[in-house]
Order: C-alpha cells, then sequence, then structure tokens
C-alpha cells in the first residue's frame, strides 16, 4: 500500500546550488503525479477485468457506464494508496486535477458506449491501453494547461505514434528505468521543462504481467489479436512508462 501523503517510492536527482526551486511546491506536485497515476491504473485494471463482459458477442447492453468504471476504480485507488478519495479537498491543486481524471476516465467509457454494446461482435478493441491513451486525451482538456498524463514506452515497445517519448522521457527510461539496477516500481521525479514551461515530471515504470504476454510476449512477431507483432516480452519486463507533467503555479 502507497502512502500518498509521504510520496514514497520517488528517486529524485539532487538540486544545483542556487537551482530555482520550491520545495513545498515540488513536495505536493509529487503527490498529484501519484494519486493521477494510481488513479489511470486503477482504472485500466478495471477495464482490463471486465474484458470479459466487453467481448461478450450475446450481450447488447452490458451496463458498463463511466460510472461503474470510475466507481470500481476508486475502490481499487483507496486500496492501493490508502487514501479515501472523499478525504481530498476538491477546492484544491490536487483535487481540481484528481476530479479532472475522474471527468476523463467517465467521458473516455460513456463516449464508447455504442462499441462496448454491439451484439454480434467479440473483440471489440477496448483493452486498457486504448482505453489509458483516451482518458489522458480527455484529461488534457478537463486540467486547463495545468497538467499532463500519457503512457509512454522505449521506443521499439511503441505501437501508436501519440505515445512516442519526447526527449526527456526517452532520456529517463533509456538512462534510469531501464537500468538492472533500477528499484522496481520506483517513480522518477524532476524539474525539467515541458513545452516551454517549467515543470515538475514523473516518470513511472511499469512492467509486463502473465495476462500482458498474450499481446506482448512470444513468439516474437506472431501477430497478436489486435494486429500488431508481439515483442517477444517476459513477465517482468518493462513494458510501459506512466509519464505526469504538473506545471509549476511559481516559476
Amino acid at each position: 500500500m502507497l502512502s500518498l501523503s509521504s510520496a514514497t517510492g520517488i528517486s529524485a536527482p539532487a538540486q544545483a546550488p542556487g537551482a530555482a526551486t520550491n520545495s513545498d511546491e515540488a513536495a505536493r506536485a509529487a503527490v498529484i503525479a501519484q494519486s493521477l497515476t494510481a488513479l489511470l491504473r486503477a482504472s485500466r485494471e478495471v477495464i482490463s477485468t471486465h474484458q470479459g463482459l466487453i467481448n461478450d458477442p450475446a450481450i447488447g447492453d452490458k451496463k458498463l457506464t463511466g460510472a461503474k468504471v470510475l466507481t470500481e476504480a476508486l475502490v481499487i485507488y483507496q486500496f492501493s494508496t490508502g487514501i479515501d478519495p472523499k478525504s481530498i479537498d476538491p477546492t484544491s491543486w490536487h483535487g481540481r486535477l484528481f476530479r479532472a481524471q475522474q471527468l476523463a476516465i467517465v467521458e473516455a467509457v460513456d463516449a464508447n458506449q455504442s462499441t462496448l454494446n454491439q451484439l454480434g461482435i467479440g473483440f471489440k478493441g477496448f483493452i486498457p491501453s486504448t482505453f489509458g491513451r483516451l482518458v489522458n486525451e480527455a484529461s488534457a482538456r478537463h486540467m486547463s494547461n495545468e497538467a499532463l498524463v500519457k503512457v509512454t514506452a522505449p521506443e521499439y515497445l511503441i505501437r501508436n505514434r501519440k505515445a512516442r517519448p519526447d526527449e526527456w522521457e526517452a532520456a529517463i527510461i533509456r538512462d534510469k528505468l531501464l537500468l538492472p539496477t533500477w528499484p522496481k516500481g520506483k517513480m522518477f521525479a524532476a524539474e525539467a521543462p515541458s513545452k516551454g514551461r517549467a515543470a515538475f515530471r514523473f516518470a513511472s515504470p511499469e512492467y509486463y504481467t502473465p495476462s500482458c504476454l498474450s499481446c506482448h510476449g512470444n513468439p516474437k512477431g506472431e501477430i497478436d489479436i489486435t494486429g500488431h507483432p508481439k515483442e517477444g516480452g517476459s513477465e517482468g519486463d518493462l513494458g510501459a512508462v506512466i509519464s505526469v507533467t504538473i506545471f509549476s503555479r511559481v516559476h
């Protein structure tokens, strides 16, 4: 269980002497980044759990609404973080961005009801990675240029060009997260500009689990159910990175 209030599990580079920083703002940004990362993961877990229902060609209205997905995701969020979502002040910096992400989760599901409820169609392509991208795109609209959330990966694993790592993400993946000595699951944090603005940036590694390998495992090159060649990955390999950018309100 991860306590967001303590901002544990984060590795941050030391600040150079005299470097412009606001430690209080950085600490609050870290809590927000952990929170957004946790809720995104929780919501994708819900979509993963319901794949059997989503892809059942015999059921029309699956009653898998945005509200239902969000409710289940918040339960997982509370279990994994130890934080009651209701305890987050909705008027705070954290609360506004947390609420924006919740709205995005509901929007991503409700906008795809016609796809989810198709009769006679099995696999519908509404998989956790696709859902996550839709949530992040909707979040960007709701967060009013205060923050961005993105799922990226090492360049050689990218299937959707929209997910390609930017220069900062690529460097952190290469020089930090891919190292065998990098602590499993630890988030990397740094102050680094993004889109010409001062920002706090965070990168959280994600690893292949057994359920991932039907699409990303072996035999390498075999076409998976989504129409992409498998990457030949193994359980525990780095498969993705959740990148969170929190734009500074001080600089």
